[in-house]
């Protein structure tokens, strides 16, 4: 199949984004076909481009979010950068910006201004608490959203603080929230003709993790109040993580029907009609007691094969908790292409998460690579908007344009 032959191919998308949310949804659209201008304020461009590991001055972290870009670097100031903004505005489907609120109204390209010169754009803003509200103007960041909607303070031990996520689950999960968004306004702008303006933010998307802990609490008139309770779950018991031989395990075995699957992994096919344990309110109840009967009977084997054996027989849910390199060598996410090996021109090999949406149409991932700072500034200028070399030329003699060498 061609490689032009992709769900998205065709549509066009100005994207005005950086570091990680908003990098992430044109980077899931380019993988899926779209063409993504990349816009990048001059003179640094990207603040990613600076972020370790750096090899040469090249950011492995830029590249693994900016695969399949193309890089307009300018300086918004000059009314010839703007004049060629608002050019570029009128002929593409999608722009996606995640600066603060109001700061691309501010550039002069607002969603009234945009959507004046181009009725049938899908316009997405990301931001870290949201377009408006009593917290919008306040600085924000992936922890400031997990912070604000309670998920932080889930996290951790009751009788510590909180611990802090070490990585960018909300940032990463909002730029997919916001392709979601963008992708359903186009299928709306198919049936209508209409491009909408729509949003994303950080506390929204992490608000919307709480699975049980809302409406527990709410439905409860306050009488059940979700803590944090370190490696094992608050309420479904046994669900959590314990110590095996050499590392830890995850076992998840609260729901009903998982219970006594456990129970006979143990040799203790009994306890499943325990009254301390025969059923979730119960075994929640008795959680700390239950814990350690599943713990002593751990301790109890010779090695971890022999528990992820019975646990493998009685079809109990496990994993072992697998180091960041353990992982990215494990021969299941090797051949899914969870894991990406990729090749930059500058740093070489390495790897990187692979695209986690999978296609019958698109078995095969998209070949990508990583623009330098300004790199595409000629062909963009030229083949969208007709300019000729001269005036490209123009336009980085005066300023208006920049480019680097990575």
């Amino acid at each position: 199949m061609a490689e032009t032959s992709r769900m998205l191919d065709g549509y066009k998308v100005l994207d005005f984004t950086q570091v990680i949310a908003g990098p992430t949804t044109t980077r899931y659209l380019a993988e899926m076909g779209a063409e993504v201008i990349k816009v990048e304020i001059a003179p640094a461009g990207d603040i990613a481009r600076g972020i370790p590991v750096l090899r040469d001055g090249r950011s492995a972290y830029f590249v693994q979010q900016n695969r399949g870009k193309k890089s307009l670097c300018l300086d918004p100031r000059k009314p010839a950068a703007l004049a060629l903004l608002k050019e570029l505005v009128a002929k593409v489907d999608v722009l996606v910006e995640n600066f603060s609120p109001g700061v691309i109204g501010r550039l002069g390209l607002d969603y009234q201004i945009v959507s004046a010169l181009n009725p049938k754009i899908v316009m997405c803003s990301i931001s870290s608490l949201g377009q408006s509200g009593p917290l919008a103007q306040q600085p924000g960041y992936d922890f400031i959203g997990a912070a604000y909607s309670g998920i932080l303070d889930m996290t951790g031990y009751p009788d510590r603080p909180p611990v802090f996520p070490q990585a960018a689950i909300g940032d990463v999960s909002t730029g997919v929230h916001a392709m979601g968004a963008v992708l359903a306004a186009l299928l709306h702008r198919e049936r209508t003709g209409r491009g909408q303006h729509v949003e994303a933010s950080l506390l929204d998307c992490y608000f919307s993790y709480h699975e049980a802990n809302v409406e527990m609490l709410s439905a409860s008139h306050g009488a059940f109040r979700p803590q944090r309770s370190g490696a094992h779950h608050y309420l479904v018991s046994p669900v959590g993580v314990f110590n095996g031989k050499s590392r830890a395990v995850l076992i998840i075995a609260g729901i009903d029907h998982q219970w006594p699957c456990l129970c006979r992994a143990m040799g203790r096919p009994e306890l499943a009609t325990d009254p301390r344990f025969k059923d979730l309110p119960a075994r929640g109840a008795n959680s700390a007691e239950l814990n350690r009967f599943v713990q002593d009977w751990i301790d109890s084997l010779p090695n971890d094969e022999e528990l992820f054996r019975l646990l493998t027989e009685h079809r109990v849910p496990y994993a072992p908790v697998l180091t960041v390199e353990e992982a990215i060598n494990h021969p299941h996410l090797r051949e899914r292409g969870t894991v990406r090996r990729i090749n930059d021109r500058f740093i070489g090999d390495y790897d990187v998460p692979g695209f986690p949406l999978r296609f019958s149409e698109f078995p095969v991932p998209r070949e990508m690579v990583a623009p330098t700072l300004g790199e595409h500034n000629a062909e963009i200028l030229c083949d969208f908007l007709g300019y000729s070399p001269e005036r490209v030329q123009q336009l980085e003699a005066n300023g208006a344009l920049h480019h680097g060498p990575r």
